[in-house]
């Protein structure tokens, strides 16, 4: 069975561990702080999930998601991620993050600045664009008229096409973008930040994405 690292335990991380659970992965969560401070989600996730400390979760995982603010990314240990395949979904909020001159001005975006970090892991950005509580409310069987999309972007395919099984098994169709630099056309206050839309839908407003610098 594939073991789902998360670390970061917030709503994002919460609702993550939820649906992988009841997809069927073995979930290792943690948090910047001791992993009995995760008890009560643990035992609601059940005898699939357990607490541990963010290294341990880094080498416990087959697949890992990031799910911290996004100023504390260079916490994220290193070597026990290499070779794995790892999912993005932090944003950039300057009010939190403090001002990051790279993202700022452009010159990278917030999946690249982890991928630099990880240089042995194969980054995907995902799950950076839905309110947390749609990744459990949201979910539709496939086929569904009213089945909602969402974006993957990295520079590997097969990192791409385990997100996109995932996104399924969640509940979701995919967006898929190349290179990951592309994530940028999903980053907050783009069109399809937020959007319910249909994987159709959502491919409209990915292309309608503008860079900042091009709205102001």
């Amino acid at each position: 069975m594939t073991t789902l690292g998360i670390i970061g335990a917030g709503n994002i991380g919460s609702q993550v561990a939820r649906k992988a659970v009841e997809a069927g992965y073995d979930v290792v969560i943690g948090n910047s702080r001791e992993p009995e401070t995760l008890a009560a989600l643990v035992a609601e996730l059940g005898p699939n999930a357990r607490a541990a400390t963010a290294l341990d979760v880094a080498a416990a995982a087959d697949v890992a998601v990031v799910t911290v603010p996004l100023h504390a990314y260079q916490s994220i240990p290193v070597d026990a991620l290499a070779g794995k395949i790892v999912l993005d979904t932090n944003n950039y909020y300057p009010q939190r993050d403090g001002s990051i001159a790279e993202l700022d001005d452009e010159s990278t975006t917030t999946a690249e600045l982890l991928q630099a970090h990880l240089p042995g892991s194969r980054v995907v950005k995902a799950f950076n664009h839905i309110a947390a509580a749609d990744i459990t409310a949201d979910a539709r069987p496939a086929g569904s008229d009213s089945r909602r999309a969402l974006v993957a972007a990295s520079d590997s395919d097969e990192a791409l096409e385990f997100a996109r099984g995932l996104y399924d098994q969640f509940g979701f169709d995919t967006v898929a973008l190349t290179p990951l630099a592309e994530g940028w056309r999903i980053q907050r206050d783009t069109p399809g930040y937020g959007a319910k839309a249909s994987e159709a839908e959502l491919r409209d407003l990915v292309a309608a994405a503008k860079r900042y610098r091009e709205t102001v």
